[in-house]
C-alpha cells in the first residue's frame, strides 16, 4: 500500500490545481533511476518492481494499460522488462522519456557488470560481491511473490482466465512450448471466447479498461495530451531508418578498424543476431549462447560461462546483461592488436549497444499502432486472454528464480514430451530459505519498504556467508 506521503504526492500529480494531470520529466527520471538500481531478480522481479512503483504507489499508469503494454513487450524479441520501461517512459514523455527510461533501466546493470568483469579478469571469483548478491537474490523472492499474487488477482477474473493462466504455466514449464505459440494460442482463445461466450468477460471491467481510470497517464490520454501515440507511417519509417543506422554504425566501425574476422567484429555480429531471436526473454536464449560461445567459438570455458551467469542473475538490470560479461572476457582473452583491457571494454560496450538498441526501435516504431488498437473490443478480449497467459509465464519465471535461489542444483526430469525442472532437495540452502522467508514476512505482513528489505538482506547475506552458513 502507498504511504501517506506517496498518496499526497500522487494526488498533487493527478489534480495539479484541479485540472491537467502532469508528471514532470525530472520526477520520472528520479523514479526510473530508482527502478534501474533496484531491478534485481530477472524479468519477474523487474516487472514486479515497476508494477509496485508505477501502478500501486504512484498511480501513474492503470493496471489495464500496464498489462496492455506488457503484453506487447512479451511478444517482442529481447528483454521484455527493459522494453516495458521504454514503453511507459515513451507514453509519459515521448521519445525523450522512452530514452531516459530505457537508459536508466539498462545502465546500472551495465556499469555493475563492467566493474565485475574487470574484477573477475583481475582476481577471478569475487566472494564479497557474491555474498552481497546472495542476500539480494533471497530478498527479491518476496518482491516476485507479491507481484504474481497482485497481478494474478486482478487479471484472472473468472474461471476462463484462470484456466488460461494454468495452461500457459504448464505449457511452458512442463512441455517447453515456445513462448510465441502460447501467446498466439491465448489470443485466439480470447477472440473466440468473446464471440461465443461474451459472458466470460466482465462488462464492468471491460468498460473500465477501455474508458480509462483515475491514473495520470490514462487521464492524459483521455484529454488528448498524448498526440505522439497516434500512428504515422511516415514517422514510423523515419524512426526505423534512424534506429537501424544507429544500431549498425558501431559494428561497421569495428569491421573497418579491425577486420571482419576479429573477435570484436564477430561479437558485434553474433550478439546482433542474438538480440533479434530472444523471444520469450533471456532464459530462452542462454543455452544457445552458452553453446555457441563455449563449444562453437571457444571464447570462454564452461566454468567462466557459469560464473558469468551467476553474476548476471544477481546484478540489477536484464538477465541478458550476461552477454556483456561474455563479450568482455572473449575480447580480453582473444582479441589481438590492442591492450586486453581496452579490448574487453570495447567488446563490452559494443555488445550492450547491439543488444539494447533494438528495444528502443520496437517501441518507438510499434508503440503508436499498439495504442491505436487498444479500443478494439475484440482485440481487448484477445489481449485479456494474453494477459492471463502472461501471468502463467511470469509464474514460471518466478518458479525458476525460486528454484535457483533456494537450491544449489536443479536437474531436468524428462518423461516423453514432459520436461520438469526438479530441485535436488539435498542442495537446499538453509541460509537462502531463511533470508527469503524473512523478506516475505517483512514485505507481505509488515509492509516494510523494498529498499530497506534489500539493504538488510544484503548485509545479512554477507554475515551468513562469512559465518560459514
Amino acid at each position: 500500500m502507498p504511504s501517506p506521503q506517496n498518496h499526497t504526492d500522487v494526488q498533487s500529480e493527478i489534480s495539479n490545481a484541479g485540472s491537467t494531470p502532469r508528471i514532470t520529466l525530472a520526477q520520472a527520471t528520479q523514479v526510473w533511476a530508482k527502478i534501474g538500481w533496484l531491478s534485481f531478480g530477472g524479468p519477474a522481479g523487474q516487472i514486479a518492481l515497476m508494477h509496485r512503483e508505477l501502478v500501486e504507489q504512484r498511480r501513474w499508469i492503470s493496471e489495464s494499460r500496464f498489462l496492455h503494454a506488457l503484453n506487447y513487450c512479451m511478444l517482442l524479441p529481447g528483454p521484455e522488462a527493459a522494453q516495458l520501461a521504454i514503453y511507459i517512459g515513451w507514453l509519459m514523455h515521448r521519445t525523450l522519456g522512452g530514452l531516459i527510461a530505457g537508459l536508466l533501466f539498462v545502465l546500472p546493470g551495465a556499469i555493475v557488470m563492467l566493474g565485475l568483469s574487470l574484477l573477475y579478469a583481475s582476481v577471478g571469483q569475487l566472494p564479497i560481491v557474491l555474498a552481497i548478491f546472495f542476500g539480494l537474490k533471497a530478498a527479491v523472492l518476496a518482491v516476485v511473490v507479491e507481484a504474481v499474487m497482485r497481478i494474478g488477482h486482478r487479471a484472472l477474473k473468472g474461471r476462463f482466465f484462470l484456466a488460461l493462466a494454468v495452461l500457459a504455466f504448464m505449457a511452458i514449464h512442463a512441455f517447453r512450448v515456445p513462448f510465441p505459440l502460447i501467446i498466439a494460442g491465448a489470443a485466439l482463445a480470447g477472440s473466440v471466447a468473446w464471440r461465443t461466450r461474451p459472458g466470460w468477460f466482465a462488462p464492468a471491467a471491460l468498460a473500465e479498461a477501455l474508458a480509462g481510470e483515475d491514473y495520470v497517464i490514462d487521464r492524459m490520454m483521455l484529454r488528448g495530451q498524448t498526440t505522439h501515440t497516434r500512428p504515422s507511417p511516415r514517422h514510423a519509417l523515419r524512426t526505423a531508418t534512424i534506429g537501424l543506422l544507429l544500431w549498425a554504425a558501431p559494428i561497421i566501425a569495428v569491421i573497418v578498424a579491425q577486420g571482419h574476422h576479429s573477435v570484436l567484429a564477430r561479437e558485434g555480429m553474433f550478439f546482433s543476431e542474438t538480440a533479434v531471436v530472444t523471444f520469450g526473454g533471456a532464459y530462452a536464449v542462454l543455452a544457445f549462447v552458452a553453446q555457441r560461445v563455449v563449444a562453437g567459438y571457444g571464447w570462454l570455458s564452461p566454468a567462466q560461462m557459469l560464473d558469468g551467469l551467476a553474476l548476471a542473475e544477481t546484478t540489477p538490470g536484464p538477465l541478458i546483461i550476461v552477454l556483456q560479461f561474455v563479450a568482455f572476457m572473449a575480447a580480453f582473452q582473444h582479441q589481438s592488436g590492442m591492450s586486453p583491457w581496452l579490448a574487453g571494454i570495447i567488446g563490452s560496450a559494443l555488445t550492450v549497444w547491439v543488444i539494447f538498441v533494438p528495444c528502443f526501435i520496437w517501441i518507438f516504431v510499434g508503440g503508436p499502432y499498439i495504442e491505436a488498437l487498444r479500443g478494439n473490443r475484440t482485440l481487448h478480449a484477445a489481449l485479456s486472454a494474453v494477459t492471463a497467459a502472461v501471468v502463467g509465464v511470469v509464474l514460471n519465471l518466478s518458479v525458476w528464480f525460486m528454484e535457483h535461489t533456494l537450491f544449489g542444483s536443479v536437474r531436468t526430469l524428462s518423461i516423453g514430451v514432459i520436461h520438469l525442472d526438479v530441485p535436488q532437495l539435498a542442495t537446499l540452502n538453509p541460509a537462502a530459505l531463511l533470508l527469503a522467508s524473512g523478506a516475505m514476512v517483512a514485505m507481505l505482513r509488515f509492509h516494510v519498504g523494498m529498499t530497506w528489505t534489500l539493504g538488510i538482506c544484503a548485509c545479512l547475506g554477507v554475515a551468513l556467508r562469512y559465518a560459514g552458513l
